[in-house]
């Protein structure tokens, strides 16, 4: 399984995109908020996080094509992992559906945010209950994402160093809401976190 492609942008389509990794060219299939993110770098070396599928039907005599789907980060892999083990949702629907954030998604499904989820393309009313009802629980994490000027705040690894604040925070005994909260306001200070230990200290130090 491909699980990273580095290379250079060389296209950026409709609903792929394609990276030349000498000796090779990938396409590889974005959802429509990465790919509003890379448009503005072609001709730049990019990396991304990728999963791998087969797409078609070898029973009814159909061509079965490997396909790949990239991701800006490995968190938001994780999620996409995540969001087609929904029943009813699937590898092409879950792809639909990524046009916002996945930070953002994953608050919808953990407040439980029908209404919003149901609008997403491809994704009705019916699809939303089911993905708040697997998915709720799991969703603390992936939105506590952070990117852009947050990530510059955390250090080079700005999910990592978060991820890891979060599970240490629910170990010495906060709630995952709880948890989040007190990410959320450290880094609202605009304070740079170079680890998890000084984002700790400064979660701490705003509660004395």
């Amino acid at each position: 399984m491909i699980v990273t492609i580095s290379g250079e942008l060389t296209r950026v389509g409709e609903t792929a995109v394609v990276v030349a990794s000498a000796p090779f060219e990938y396409e590889v299939y974005v959802g429509d908020y990465t790919r509003r993110q890379l448009q503005s770098k072609v001709g730049d070396q990019v990396r991304l996080h990728t999963l791998d599928y087969i797409e078609g039907n070898a029973a009814q005599g159909g061509r079965l094509t490997p396909r790949l789907i990239g991701f800006s980060t490995e968190p938001e892999r994780q999620f996409f992992d995540l969001f087609c083990s929904v029943d009813g949702v699937g590898v092409k629907k879950a792809l639909r559906a990524m046009v916002r954030p996945v930070k953002e998604l994953a608050v919808l499904i953990e407040q439980q945010d029908a209404k919003s989820l149901s609008a997403l393309p491809g994704i009705g009313p019916a699809t939303s209950e089911r993905i708040i009802a697997k998915l709720r629980r799991k969703m603390p994490r992936f939105a506590l994402i952070v990117g852009g000027d947050e990530a510059a705040e955390v250090g080079g690894d700005g999910g990592q160093v978060v991820g890891e604040t979060f599970d240490a925070l629910v170990v010495l005994g906060h709630s995952e809401a709880d948890a989040r909260k007190l990410i959320d306001e450290a880094l609202g200070t605009g304070k740079k976190f170079k680890d998890t230990e000084s984002l700790l200290t400064a979660i701490y130090q705003r509660q004395s």
